[in-house]
Formats: structure tokens, sequence, C-alpha cells
């Protein structure tokens, strides 16, 4: 039997003795709505009589008079008043195809007023009894800033299952005007669940001003969910259910190209960038960090996408040959394999961390310059490839050695395990086994040796008892998603697609799928940002650009296969929104008063064109981590992406993922794999000729621009299907 507070533990009576105010039948459910003195209950009886109740208001110490009830179709208004203030709740049933409750609640306070306590406002109700005897899972929930979800399931009494989903967007003029937080207000304790209004302990809420304090939806199944694979469709599907309800804010443009051009100044000539050692210039891993030694990671984390961005762009980048040179010097000869930091400067390891000290490996770091060595060597360079085959030996009898479950730090000489746990009990680096089988792909195309295609297959297995909890960190389990589906596609075996859906369901649980408008959030948008790892305060640059380019890849590889609908929904819409928001991790982007005065590591140039690692929600200041020189590949990643240069005359730019492009003679062709239901964005940038007259076609219809000019025609187009600009 479950403990439960007063607010709760008469609830169920409480509703019992009330009259119902209204009853509508919306396809098989039922929703009964009662006044109960201080709440107002919507209570939703499922198919077979479970009923799970709804605190649409609460009149804290006062009770409630319903003023007003209007009923229409499928929308019901209830005004209520009390001695506190009046409340308006707006409920609707906005979906045709799914059983989905919306209700919005509003409150204009009569004085200012301090809220100390709010209840939650989800309760599972019985047929007769105490919700203290109900039971329940909760498959997920808020964490931090991310998204106000919860997704659970009733099973006793055997009700069925819902995804709550609060729209926190809404919340942020009482976040404003309270100084209080939308973070970890959707989850709470069986029974009591939902979402709970942030208490005020430093400004009341102003009288005299209608405030939304909740805007639920509510997606309703009869079946309790208790299979893995089960759970991540459902909540996929569940998340664009509510998703294509929500009001979207509108998308930003940046001019990427301009933005980029600005990068490769700033790491031409700002000497806070650069290390020197043995006749080559290394990238520090935050500006002006001298003290700690050159990272292979970060040196490939830059030359990789700058690589592409070289290609795209037709032209050779001298820092690209700069930071080729220098590579072998991570090659250590004492393991036969490359290094975390540069052998000749390992003394400069000030101890001070796990991992600065001397052969100490962080799991993930070993993979992830491989990784980008071998994209390199894809590409031709001899030099990356001889760097990967001389190490790849070392790695795989690592992986042998732990069993494909790699801990957090490890004597790379030795291999003695030196932190086992990210915390007690939960395991170490999870997504690792995604990583290595992702590196041992690219290494299969490479040599064609199949050997390494067994090591992929013996990696993504052990992922299978991971249940929800694989990822550990983002950009990992967005490569280990591609990975299984790469294998998948190779074995036309079914569990690595469903290990697939497990990595892309911890990435979208991940993210935060509202607009804070208040506090220093209010200056940047970060609507659909994804958080680093699952309990990471801030989102971080370079962990979100993997993100968008490894998702902008699993697009294109599932171009031929019948994956879940939900993805052709939710990848694509969190690229276009990755494209127009990532910018503001420039400090030049932000106000100056936003950015921390106290940096953990260098210093802050605010006027550099080098990405700050952290942004925050609301209150904080952003940048406490520092300006990460590794996440200066952010705008080479995006250009080659999501532009396609046509000579020196115009430019293409979408912001949906490009899953295939060709030209012949004056017509380009573009293919996209979204959501038919959505839009993105086209726009041809014109660079010289600007009388060069153009035609968009999408699916052989005609497109009109909504802006057209002397410099740029812009077009909303469909999200799927094939577009066609000639001229």
């Amino acid at each position: 039997m479950h403990t439960v507070t007063p607010w709760s533990a008469t609830a169920q009576a409480d509703i019992e003795n009330s009259e119902i105010l209204l009853e509508k039948k919306i396809h098989s459910s039922t929703y009964q709505f009662y006044n109960t003195g201080d709440s107002l209950w919507i209570v939703a009886i499922m198919p077979g009589t479970g009923k799970i109740a709804f605190r649409a208001a609460f009149a804290m110490n006062s009770c409630f008079e319903v003023t007003n009830l209007f009923e229409d179709q499928d929308i019901v208004i209830v005004v209520l008043n009390s001695r506190l203030g009046n409340y308006e709740v707006r409920i609707e049933f906005p979906s045709a195809e799914a059983p989905v409750l919306h209700y919005t609640t509003s409150f204009n306070a009569n004085i200012p007023l301090l809220m100390p306590f709010w209840p939650r406002d989800i309760i599972p109700l019985t047929q007769s009894g105490n919700i203290a005897n109900t039971a329940g899972t909760i498959h997920m929930e808020q964490l931090g800033s991310r998204s106000g979800l919860l997704f659970a399931s009733i099973t006793k009494p055997q009700t069925g299952s819902f995804f709550y989903f609060q729209n926190l967007t809404s919340l942020s003029e009482y976040c404003e005007a309270t100084e209080t937080e939308s973070k970890n207000t959707v989850g709470g304790s069986w029974p009591e669940i939902g979402f709970q209004l942030p208490t005020t302990d430093k400004l009341p809420l102003p009288a005299g001003k209608a405030f939304t304090i909740s805007n639920a939806y509510v997606v309703f199944h009869t079946e309790i969910f208790d299979q893995t694979t089960t759970i991540c469709e459902h909540f996929l599907n569940n998340l664009v259910t509510v998703y294509k309800l929500l009001e979207q804010p509108r998308i930003e443009y940046h001019n990427w190209p301009e933005i980029a051009q600005k990068v490769v100044s700033d790491l031409t000539t700002n000497k806070g960038s650069w290390t020197q050692k043995l006749g080559h210039p290394y990238l520090n891993a935050y500006l002006c960090d001298y003290e700690t030694p050159p990272e292979s990671m970060v040196q490939l984390a830059v030359l990789a996408p700058f690589k592409e961005y070289e290609k795209w762009g037709g032209e050779k980048e001298p820092i690209c040959e700069d930071l080729i040179k220098g590579l072998p010097e991570f090659y250590d000869e004492k393991i036969n394999c490359i290094n975390r930091w540069l052998p000749s400067m390992v003394d400069k390891l000030d101890q001070s961390e796990e991992q600065k000290k001397e052969m100490v490996m962080d799991s993930w770091y070993l993979h992830h310059p491989l990784m980008n060595l071998a994209r390199l060597a894809l590409w031709g360079d001899k030099t990356s490839e001889k760097l990967v085959l001389d190490s790849i030996e070392y790695v795989i009898r690592t992986a042998h050695h732990f069993n494909y479950e790699w801990p957090v730090f490890y004597n790379m000489e030795t291999l003695e395990v030196i932190k086992k746990e990210t915390a007690p009990g939960a395991g170490g680096e999870r997504d690792v086994p995604g990583a290595y089988a992702h590196l041992m792909l690219l290494l299969f195309k490479i040599t064609k040796e199949k050997r390494y295609l067994n090591e992929a297959e013996k990696a993504a297995k052990k992922l299978e008892g991971l249940g929800l909890n694989i990822l550990y960190q983002a950009n990992n389990t967005a490569f280990a998603a591609g990975a299984l589906l790469e294998l998948y596609k190779i074995t036309n075996k079914k569990l690595y697609l469903d290990l697939s859906y497990r990595c892309l369901t911890g990435l979208f649980k991940n993210i935060q799928l509202y607009d804070c408008r208040y506090g220093f959030g209010k200056n940047y948008t970060n609507f659909f940002s994804i958080f680093p790892l699952n309990d990471a305060p801030y989102t971080a640059a370079y962990e979100e650009m993997e993100v968008y380019a490894a998702l902008s890849e699993y697009m294109v590889q599932a171009e031929d296969i019948e994956i879940l609908p939900a993805l052709r929904t939710l990848i694509p819409e969190f690229i276009k929104y990755a494209v127009g928001r990532i910018a503001y991790y420039y400090p030049a982007m932000l106000p100056f008063d936003m950015i921390s005065e106290e940096v953990k590591t260098g210093e802050v140039q605010a006027d550099l064109w080098i990405p700050l690692e952290d942004l925050y929600n609301g209150w904080e200041k952003s940048g406490k981590v520092g300006q990460e020189v590794y996440g200066a590949g952010m705008a080479f990643g995006v250009v080659p992406r999501q532009y396609i240069k046509i000579g020196d005359e115009f430019l293409l730019f979408v912001d949906y993922p490009i899953i295939h492009q060709s030209k012949r003679g004056n017509t380009v062709t573009i293919k996209l794999d979204g959501d038919k239901e959505l839009n993105c964005n086209l726009k041809i940038i014109k660079i010289k000729n600007s009388s060069i007259k153009m035609e968009v076609l999408q699916d052989k219809q005609t497109q009109k621009p909504f802006t057209a000019n002397a410099n740029i025609h812009e077009y909303k187009i469909s999200g799927r299907g094939t577009v066609k600009i000639q001229w």
C-alpha cells in the first residue's frame, strides 16, 4: 500500500460524493467533470471501466464556485471563482484519430500570492476503495529541463496506459513573473503523479493578470505495456501525436556559410585555440587552456567536419593539412594504439581529474577519434588509414577483455578498471558497445574483412539487456542507432532494428520539446534541443552537433527501409530545429550579460566564433564550462548537409535532411524523406547573377515563394517528396 498526501487521500471519495457537472463521450472513452470544492477534476473512464482522474484546477485553501460552463462539440470551458482569484479551464479533444485529452488552465489572482505548495494533477482511481491500493509502472518522466512528459501503465486495477505531456512553453510567463523554473515539474511518486506547478519563494504571482498554470495533453491506451520494444514504439508514436498538436515556434535562419568563414578566420588567427609541440600545431580543447596536453579527440572532432566542408567548397583549407600532419604523434608505441593525450606531453597532466593521468582512458574516448580516422580513411586520407589500422587490434583486444561491456575509466596498459560504474548500480558507459559496433562497421567498409562485421554484431547484442537505459552520452547513442540500422540492413535481423529504436527512444526522451521563454533562456530559441547525458543540466555544442550529423545519416540509411513512421517525423523535425538553433552556442549571438563571468577551463572571448560548451535554461548563465575549440566543427558540419552549391551563382538551402541530390544541366533534384504533413524551408540564395529566373516544383507541382527579391527566394515545401529547381 502506497503512502499518500492529504491532497490525494480523500480525492476518490470527494469525486464519488460530488455531482457530475458534465459528461462527454469521445471515441471509446467517457469523460466526467467534477467540482469537489478545492479541485476541478476530469475523470477519464477507459473502455473496461478503468478510471484516471486529472486535477485541472486547484483552489488552494479556498473553494470553487462554477460561474460558467460552456460546451460546444469537442470543447468545454469551465469558469471558476474562488476567494483567491478566477480560473478558466479549457478542455478539448483535438485528435480525430487518437483518444487525446487537452486541458489548459489559467489563473488570475485577486492579490499577489506566494505558492509554497501545489499538488500533482494525476491520480489513478479504483472501482471502490482507496487510491493508495493502486499500482503502476512509470516508464518515463521528466528529468531536469527535459520535456515535461510522463509515460505510465496502471496495472492495479488493470486500466491501461497513458502518455502525459505538459507544454512547458506555456509556463514561461509564470516562471518569469515568479523567478521559478519549469524543470523537474512532471513526475512524482505513485499514485500521486503528473505536473506540479513550481512553488514560489522569491517573488509572488502578481495580481490582476491571467497566467497559464497548466497546458496538458494526454494520450490514452487500453493496453498495459511491459515489453521494452512496445514501450519504445508507443512512446515515439505518442510523442508525434502530441507534437503535431503543439504550436511550434518559428524557424530561425542563420547564414551558415558566412558563419563557417568566420570560424575559419578565428581558428586561423586566434592564438588561444592552439598549442605547438615538436613543430606541429594542435588545437586546445578549450580556448586559452595551455596547461592541458592536446587530445586526439579534439583534433579529429574539428578535422573530420572540416574535411567535409573543404570538399563542399572545393578549396584546400590549410588548417586541415596542419592537423593531419600532427596526428601520427598521438600513436603510442607502448600500447600500439593512438592515445587520448599527446604522448610527448603527458608530463603536463595535472591529475586534477580522474582522466587527467597518463594511460587513463575514458572508454568512449578510445573509440571516438578512431571513428573519425576511419571516416577520413574512407575519404582517401592515407595517414588516417594507417593510424586506424595500426590501432584497431588494441581496440579489439580491449573489447574482448571487457566482454564488450566497458567501464568508465581503465588503465590502457594493464586494462585495470579504475572506475567501473557511472553511479552505484548504473553500470559503465552503456552505449559504448554501439559506438564500438559503429567503428567496426567503418573498418568493414575500409577492409571488406568480415571479422569486423562479426565484432560489430557481438558488441551490438550486449545492448539487448539494457532495456531503456542504453544512453550514456547522446552522440555515441546516436552513432549506435545508425550502426544498428546498418546491421539490420546487412543481416535482416529484426533485433538490430528494435535496438536501434531503443537508442532513438533514449535520445527523444532526453530532449527539451518546449521553448524556455523566461530568464536568460528567452534570449535564444531552445525548442527541440538535446542534452548530452541523462542527468546533464545543460545542452552541449559538440554533442548536439554530432547527434544532428548522426541522425542526418540515419535518414539517408533508412531510405529504403520501412522504419517506424514516427521517426520520419521526429528526426527531420529535430534536424530542422537544430539548424536554426545551434548557432546560439556562439557567444557573439547572445547578450553579453547571460555569459558567465566565471569559467571552469580557459577563457571566454565573447566576440570569437568558437562555441560555448554549455547553454542553460532559465536563470543560469551559460559558458560556465568554457569555450570549446573542439566544437568549432559545428558550422563545417552544417554547411555540406544543408546547402547545395551551384557554381558561383547561387546556393540552395533546405533544413530537412537531403536524402539524394543530383544536377543535370540547369536542374537540381532533391529527395526529401520526412513527414508529408509537415513543412520544411527551401531557400534559393543568389550570389552573383540575380537576374536568373528560378522555378521550383515539388512532385511536379509548381511552388510559389513566400519571399522573393533580387537576393533570395524562400519557399515552404512538404517534408516528403521530390523537389526540382530549374533555371
